[in-house]
């Protein structure tokens, strides 16, 4: 089940509108229209600016010939008039100017002063005055003939009042005016740009009451989309807190909170799977326990010792069997534990002795043994019947087959993390063929397994205890002996037992 699981491909979401996209989509419905008045509102001011400036340019223009052109043309004229001055000399008196030069300044200014004007009335003005302009040159170039010629002075005095005051006095007369509706229009702007500003404060006012009411209604949809799928997720972890792990989370909000679904969706079934096979595991454990136990409660073995514990009697060797009733006494304390799976190194080495000391007195001819595991590692754990089924196929294929004296040494040593322990003998040992065949049989699980039943049950609760890197290894060769050696982490008594066990079920799952 758990590889099916594991193998299989997972859909990956697709996060289509971001979370943030709909924060950022509500900030710019709330912004918008405001961002859109400021800008008319800019643009009126500019161009409301623009035409204002225009207009005061204008007047300001206007408003200087206004002030100086009729004096200045009237005084230099009559000094022309007089004789106080010559035309020719004209320029070298700083209180004076040339006529014409007054004259095509004025004509220059107004007549681009025509091009951009559009009022009517302002524009009429202007025309007047530039037709006044063009008489007024006409005025003063026969003025400047009768000086000229000379004998003049009465005719050219009469011309001064007649023409020429009257003209420059209707040129100034044009130039207010001029200045007077120019005044108006910039009072029409003003009241222009004042209607405007009114517009766009009702406006304003009425798109903040609808803006309110739009923001309130997308903030509900909104934030509705993002806490309806939270709320979604916040039942689902309620009910895997409560132990139902079938629980999965459909949420399909296009965002990350889909995604964040779909991976609670792939924890839970994995937290499923992995509670299904720790299940399982811990039925295969029990149902392992329970077939060693029966294993160790071997009705042969048991008849054997009693058998033996009779001979002794009968023997009147009273010591040799209570001795052997005591070792018998501490082997089944031992292989009961008190429903412990885990014991210390230390009763595991007494199971080992008691186990020994009663086959010792059966095969008293054929069995030495030697346990050689440093006191120092007496509190590290140890699962139980962990090294007794060793020594039993160490003495049962190995030592009893030989037909001549045979050694079995039990070693154990730390090495970093973890603990070597070894069971040696010098028996029969084993064909090449024979060890590989016994290698895969012991790899498989022990209820599939023929032959070396008790070898695999031991490797096999320590691949669920504690993961697949620990086990066992075997060496043996036909006529020296063999060699089992198990490899387990180095724990001491007080770690608590799911610790190890919960990051082995991890991993088996992971993999």
């Amino acid at each position: 089940m758990s590889d099916i699981f594991f193998n299989k491909k997972k859909s990956k979401a697709v996060v289509q509108f971001s979370i943030g996209k709909k924060i950022l989509m509500l900030s710019a419905a709330a912004m918008l229209p405001f961002l859109i008045l400021a800008v008319v509102l800019l643009i009126s001011m500019n161009n409301y600016s623009r035409t204002y400036d225009k207009l005061v340019s204008n007047m300001t223009i206007a408003n200087n010939y206004n002030l100086n052109f009729k004096e200045e043309m009237d005084e230099s004229l009559y000094k022309l008039v007089v004789g106080y001055v010559d035309y020719e000399n004209i320029w070298q008196d700083e209180t004076l100017k040339d006529p014409y030069i007054l004259i095509g300044e004025l004509r220059e200014d107004f007549e681009r002063l025509v091009d951009i004007t559009t009022e009517p009335e302002s524009r009429g003005w202007l025309e007047s005055l530039i037709r006044n302009i063009d008489t007024l040159e006409k005025r003063v170039d026969d003025i400047l003939e009768s000086i000229r010629i000379g004998g003049q002075y009465d005719k050219n005095i009469e011309e001064l009042d007649n023409n020429i005051y009257i003209l420059t006095e209707l040129i100034q007369e044009n130039i207010q005016y001029y200045i007077y509706y120019q005044t108006k229009s910039i009072e029409a702007v003003t009241d222009r740009l004042h209607g405007q500003i009114r517009n766009f404060i009702v406006i304003c006012g009425l798109l903040v009451v609808i803006l309110m009411a739009f923001t309130i209604v997308m903030a509900f949809v909104i934030t509705s989309g993002i806490l309806r799928p939270v709320r979604i997720l916040h039942d689902a972890t309620q009910k895997i807190a409560e132990g139902d792990f079938s629980t999965r989370a459909s949420v399909d909000s296009g965002d990350e909170i889909e995604g964040l679904s779909h991976s609670f969706n792939d924890m839970a079934e994995k937290m499923q799977v992995l509670i299904q096979k720790t299940k399982e595991d811990e039925q295969r454990m029990r149902w392992l326990d329970l077939r060693l136990l029966q294993e160790q409660i071997n009705p042969h073995f048991l008849y054997n010792t009693l058998d033996t514990i009779v001979w002794l009697i009968e023997g009147n060797q009273e010591e040799e069997a209570v001795d052997m009733v005591v070792a018998l006494s501490d082997f089944f304390r031992l292989v009961l534990s008190k429903g412990r799976e885990r014991i210390t190194l230390k009763e595991e080495k007494e199971h080992i002795k008691s186990y020994l000391d009663i086959q010792a007195v059966r095969y008293r001819d054929i069995l030495e043994y030697e346990i050689r595991i440093d006191p120092s590692l007496d509190d590290y754990q140890i699962l139980k019947l962990t090294l007794q089924p060793l020594v039993e196929n160490a003495l049962y294929h190995g030592i009893k087959y030989k037909r001549a004296r045979g050694y079995i040494h039990i070693t154990g040593r730390k090495e970093g993390e973890q603990l070597r322990l070894a069971v040696s003998d010098n028996g029969v040992g084993m064909e090449a063929a024979d060890l590989e065949q016994l290698r895969r049989d012991v790899k498989r699980p022990c209820s599939e397994t023929d032959k070396g039943f008790g070898l695999a049950n031991v490797n096999e609760r320590i691949h669920i205890h504690f993961g697949p890197e620990y086990g066992m290894q075997i060496w043996s060769e036909k006529g020296k002996g063999t060699t089992v050696e198990l490899t387990i982490p180095a724990i001491k008594k007080g770690c608590p037992e799911d610790a190890v066990t919960a990051e082995a079920g991890k991993e088996q799952g992971s993999r």
